[in-house]
């Protein structure tokens, strides 16, 4: 079996495939800031870095932040897997980061740009929001007495555990490209969800949908972040909230 690293390997998608790929038999090393004995800031480079990419046959790339740093981080791991010759290098992205010019998706589309211009072998996999950023993101939303939406946008949420499986479905094998984007069962409005959520926690909130402004807003209204043509995922919001919040309501 295959040596594997997975960057981010402790985060929501990365602890998954870890564990998934070490199911497989393969040898799996996790980088994260804080796992030994791989531990490292991605931004910052160094000999550990450089200890944890020799040798293995696959990088599986997860490590990302919102709060930013990505662009940063990619070019020490491209570098890095270069100098150790490392015959394949996956990325995670986003359905629609080369659409919506929000600074977090224009990070990840460079850094499908350096990933695709590195020289290395790779391998980049799109997909729609999970589940639990969109569980997350409502539950902020319901600390107030009324839940607040942008109107006439939608999302089309998948399971993670289902990225999970195709992420360790091409790290073992053949660098691909850019593969088929992968998107969650079903396109739902934003009122939709936060309704499900609500009953699902049992937290009784007015739902009430704001129109926005801005080029990001307009690109979420035509669903450029959206993908019903590969609407592959096969558990569904209700189904996510069933098991987090068994109690029901």
């Amino acid at each position: 079996m295959s040596t594997i690293l997975v960057t981010g390997g402790t985060g929501t998608l990365g602890r998954l495939v870890r564990e998934r790929l070490r199911a497989d038999g393969h040898e799996v090393r996790v980088l994260s800031r804080h796992a030994q004995p791989y531990a490292v800031d991605l931004r910052e480079g160094g000999a550990v870095l450089d200890t944890a990419v020799s040798g293995v046959d696959a990088i599986v790339h997860c490590a990302s932040s919102p709060r930013g740093g990505d662009e940063r981080a990619a070019a020490q791991l491209v570098a890095a897997a270069r100098r150790a010759g490392v015959p394949h290098l996956l990325y995670i992205s986003i359905v629609g980061v080369d659409c919506v010019p929000m600074g977090y998706y224009k990070s990840k589309l460079a850094v499908e740009r350096l990933i695709e211009e590195s020289g290395l072998g790779w391998t980049i996999l799109r997909t729609t929001q999970f589940h639990d950023l969109v569980d997350q993101v409502l539950g902020g939303f319901a600390k107030l007495p009324v839940v607040l939406l942008p109107a006439g946008a939608s999302d089309q949420p998948i399971e993670v555990g289902e990225v999970a499986d195709r992420l360790v479905e091409l790290a073992a094998g053949a660098p691909a490209g850019r593969v088929a984007d992968m998107g969650g069962p079903e396109v739902r409005t934003f009122r939709s969800l936060a309704v499900a959520y609500l009953r699902a926690t049992g937290k009784r909130r007015r739902v009430l949908e704001v129109p926005l402004f801005g080029k990001s807003y307009r690109a979420f209204r035509a669903g450029h972040h959206l993908t019903p043509d590969h609407a592959v995922g096969k558990g569904t919001f209700e189904d996510f909230l069933r098991e987090r919040y068994p109690a029901g309501r």
